[in-house]
């Protein structure tokens, strides 16, 4: 198996299946309409958004902080966004007893076996679209699906070759501890230049060669990415000699089997 075919089976692979869909859409289309049945006219919409619109969620498998983020847009304003996630958390211990809710603002957290939602409440917003939570008392505003547009258009112009890298990335950045924040970590990728990339090593190749913690980034942080930039210099370093076996091998240090 060469380099770049063990990274397209990894991304491929970080897929959800056709039955963690399944499943995950039956918990939505509960929430739905328990949502409906306890907030009646008091919402104008709620709706799924994020990386699992994106199709860039992975698998609870590879990544255990892997959530559905879902925003519920309230019709009456006035509030602060405490008031709304005071809501929204009676809401699921109405009906989601028995599992783990908590907040973490601006979202409560409700943490289901197969899947973690992340609620957010929102208001509709006149130039903007909708506000969502910043900090318990103050609103900003936010586009919750324009960066899928922008994703796929670079996914394009990539020839679909970005999806898996940001697939690929977000797999090491969940083993290593998240040295970036994930939503961060697609936006990044998204307006990068990969005019030079031809394969879907390529792409996360200049990822990892070009991604920047911030200043004050714990030393562990820096480590970790150091780390995954000698992996990717020494790997370019053994195709380049032809030695694709320990190509192979110095990679899965980084996207493991």
């Amino acid at each position: 198996m060469s380099v770049n075919s063990h990274l397209l089976q990894k991304s491929a692979s970080a897929i959800l299946s056709t039955t963690e869909k399944e499943s995950i859409s039956r918990s939505i289309a509960t929430l739905r309409s328990r949502l409906d049945s306890w907030f009646g006219k008091n919402l104008t919409t709620h709706f799924t958004f994020g990386s699992f619109t994106r199709e860039t969620i992975l698998p609870r498998s590879l990544d255990a902080q892997s959530d559905i983020d879902y925003m519920v847009v309230f019709a009456e304003g006035g509030n602060t966004p405490q008031t709304y996630l005071n809501r929204l958390k009676t809401f699921v211990e109405k009906y989601y007893s028995s599992s783990e809710i908590f907040q973490s603002s601006p979202t409560i957290v409700l943490n289901l076996n197969h899947i973690r939602f992340e609620l957010v409440p929102a208001l509709a917003a006149y130039w903007t679209g909708y506000q969502i939570p910043s900090g318990p008392q103050n609103w900003q505003d936010t586009d919750p699906n324009g960066f899928n547009t922008t994703l796929s258009q670079a996914n394009k112009s990539c020839s679909y070759l970005l999806k898996p890298a940001v697939r690929l990335f977000k797999i090491w950045n969940a083993r290593r501890s998240y040295p970036f924040e994930s939503y961060a970590l697609e936006k990044w990728m998204a307006d990068q230049s990969y005019w030079s990339c031809s394969t879907v090593g390529d792409h996360l190749f200049h990822a990892v060669d070009n991604a920047q913690l911030s200043y004050y980034a714990p030393q562990w942080k820096i480590d970790e990415l150091t780390r995954a930039r000698e992996i990717v210099a020494n790997t370019r370093y053994y195709l380049a000699s032809d030695m694709p076996i320990n190509a192979e091998s110095e990679i899965k240090k980084l996207i493991p089997e």
